[in-house]
C-alpha cells in the first residue's frame, strides 16, 4: 500500500500544480472593464449631467478636440462621452449602466433637489425597487435617454 501512496501523491501534486498554472494563466487573460463609450448628440448637456447629477469627475482625455469628455467611474474604469450622434434615440431600460452609492436615500434627495425624475424598475415614478438579494435600486435617464441604475449594493 505504501508503494502506491507515493505515485498517487506525486500524480496529485502534478495535477494540482498543473491546475494552479492553468488558473493563473486564465487570470492573466480575464478581461476587466476599462471604459464605456457613449456616443452623444449634445456633449455639453451630457457632460453637465454626468458632472452635476452623477457627481463624476472629469479626467484628462488625449484628443483635446472638443468632442470628448472622460470621467473616472472606478479605480480602473472610465466613462467616455463622444460627440457625433446624429440624433437622440430611445433606449430600453434593459440596456443601462449601473452605479452604486453608499447612501441611496441621500442620492435620491440630491435628485429631488435638482428636479431629476427617477423610477422603479416597473416604471413607478419616485419608486424604489428592492431586488431579491436586498439591494435597493432606482432608474433614471441622462439628457439623451440613456438609462442609469443607481443602487446601494455593498459589494
Amino acid at each position: 500500500m505504501k508503494q502506491l501512496a507515493f505515485p498517487i501523491f506525486s500524480i496529485l501534486i502534478c495535477l494540482s500544480t498543473s491546475l494552479s498554472a492553468q488558473k493563473n494563466s486564465m487570470a492573466q487573460m480575464r478581461p476587466t472593464l476599462n471604459h464605456i463609450a457613449v456616443y452623444v448628440y449634445n456633449l455639453q448637456k451630457q457632460a453637465d449631467f454626468y458632472h452635476d447629477v452623477m457627481y463624476l469627475d472629469t479626467i484628462p482625455e488625449p484628443f483635446h478636440d472638443g468632442r470628448h469628455v472622460w470621467y473616472r467611474i472606478a479605480p480602473h474604469s472610465q466613462l467616455h462621452l463622444i460627440q457625433g450622434a446624429k440624433s437622440v434615440t430611445n433606449h430600453d431600460i434593459n440596456t443601462h449602466i449601473c452605479f452604486s452609492v453608499p447612501n441611496l436615500k441621500a442620492f435620491i434627495a440630491h435628485l429631488s433637489n435638482l428636479g431629476v425624475p427617477f423610477q422603479s424598475w416597473t416604471g413607478e415614478q419616485h419608486g424604489i425597487t428592492q431586488r431579491q438579494d436586498g439591494v435597493q435600486q432606482i432608474y433614471l435617464q441622462d439628457t439623451e435617454g440613456n438609462w442609469l441604475e443607481v443602487n446601494d449594493d455593498r459589494f
